[in-house]
């Protein structure tokens, strides 16, 4: 019986993609990338070895017939004796779409209508989409929303104190996003904690190069700092996270920076790599052990506003079962971990320095044994809860 999902995440340059089967093991995976660009690049592994080859791509069909080609050469063979479905990472559902859905023509439309919300990625999102519909016109496709798993949030947490008109005609509500990553970590979680997702309270914090934060009651999102879109909250790589609306308006009365100006500056220059000279947070730490000028204050500043949120929003939940930690710098920087949470011993929060600094990368505890709250990291596999939601909706078909 097939039971493989070929979960697709489309860029507008890239396609990065993995085949994974019913219990959770990569068959494949690779990436197309510099699609449209003089120098394309495939790097794919399969069970029959890898393939890496470098030639121009000159558009998202053209990647997917490469990719197939790799799957030819190095296996499995891709047809409906193997796949259940294709899974579809989509950033923006907006508030229509609360849950995966299987894509027809009327949902290609309404993600359609949904990119003024998601400008850089819906359209490439929908591109990848397409294409993957004519090589796979038998297989169910289905799309998954990095927006879906905060639909639960109540309607004080989303509502944005501004005209009625704005929400109403524009959509301007906080929707948040790395839903897909939370609820696989959520997940996760909870069997660490041996507990029945629906029973737990968390604090996921998403750090990556985009960085989020989740308060989750019995298992369902109730807040998140990202917002309409993902600069809002956390310090992050290159955005800014919270700063005062009237910034924008502030420096067009001074120097008549215009709205693309303020947006750039806000999404592409800001954050880390405006404070510390480096986007990168293993750069940081560098730069602040040279004693480079404005690193340790990044450090600071980052540090600072995650431990804001998590008292926030323990405020927020009113008990809190864990604090979890994941993505590239949840995952892997300890010393981000313990500077966020220093302090917050009095809520019953603590970090156990051995078990912080631990090589150890699979799922675990780093809270002292008998901890109040639980903390723990858990690497996240956005991939593996995309198949797992694709491969639902097509059996429930």
């Amino acid at each position: 019986m097939a039971d493989a999902v070929l979960v697709l995440n489309c860029g507008s340059s890239s396609i990065k993609y993995q085949l994974i089967d019913g219990a959770g093991n990569v068959l494949a995976r690779g990436l197309a990338e510099r699609i449209g660009e003089d120098y394309g690049r495939l790097t794919h592994a399969g069970p029959g070895g890898d393939v890496d080859r470098s030639a121009p791509i000159a558009d998202h069909e053209s990647g997917l017939r490469a990719i197939l080609s790799a799957f030819d050469e190095t296996g499995p063979p891709l047809d409906g004796d193997l796949l259940v479905a294709v899974g579809h990472r989509v950033v923006h559902g907006g508030d229509r779409f609360a849950d995966p859905v299987l894509i027809d023509d009327e949902v290609m439309d309404t993600i359609r209508e949904l990119i003024p919300l998601a400008p850089l990625h819906n359209p490439a999102n929908l591109t990848g989409i397409e294409v993957a519909r004519k090589f796979f016109s038998t297989v169910p496709h289905v799309a998954v929303f990095d927006t879906a798993f905060h639909q639960t949030m109540p309607e004080h947490a989303y509502t944005y104190a501004v005209p009625r008109q704005w929400q109403h005609d524009y959509g301007v509500r906080r929707y948040g996003f790395h839903g897909t990553s939370v609820a696989y970590v959520a997940r996760e979680a909870a069997r660490l904690l041996d507990r029945d997702p629906g029973e737990v309270n968390l604090i996921v914090a998403h750090l990556g190069n985009g960085a989020s934060i989740t308060a989750i009651a019995r298992g369902r999102s109730v807040d998140t700092s990202m917002g309409l879109t993902p600069l809002e909250g956390l310090v992050m790589g290159t955005r800014s996270g919270d700063v005062d609306p009237a910034i924008g308006a502030h420096l067009w009365r001074l120097v008549g920076a215009g709205a693309e100006t303020v947006d750039e500056a806000l999404n592409r220059n800001s954050g880390l790599l405006a404070l510390a000279g480096a986007n990168d947070m293993r750069e940081v730490h560098r730069k602040a052990e040279a004693g480079e000028d404005g690193a340790s204050l990044a450090l600071d500043v980052y540090c600072y506003r995650l431990r804001k949120y998590v008292g926030a929003y323990y405020a927020v939940l009113g008990r809190v079962n864990a604090i979890v930690f994941t993505a590239g710098v949840g995952e892997n920087d300890a010393d981000v971990r313990a500077r966020s949470l220093a302090g917050l011993e009095w809520l019953g929060i603590e970090v156990d320095a051995a078990r912080n600094v631990s090589t150890d990368r699979g799922a675990r505890f780093i809270s002292p044994a008998g901890a109040k709250v639980a903390v723990l990291v858990i690497p996240t596999n956005e991939e593996l809860e995309i198949a797992r939601e694709a491969r639902a909706v097509a059996h429930s078909r």
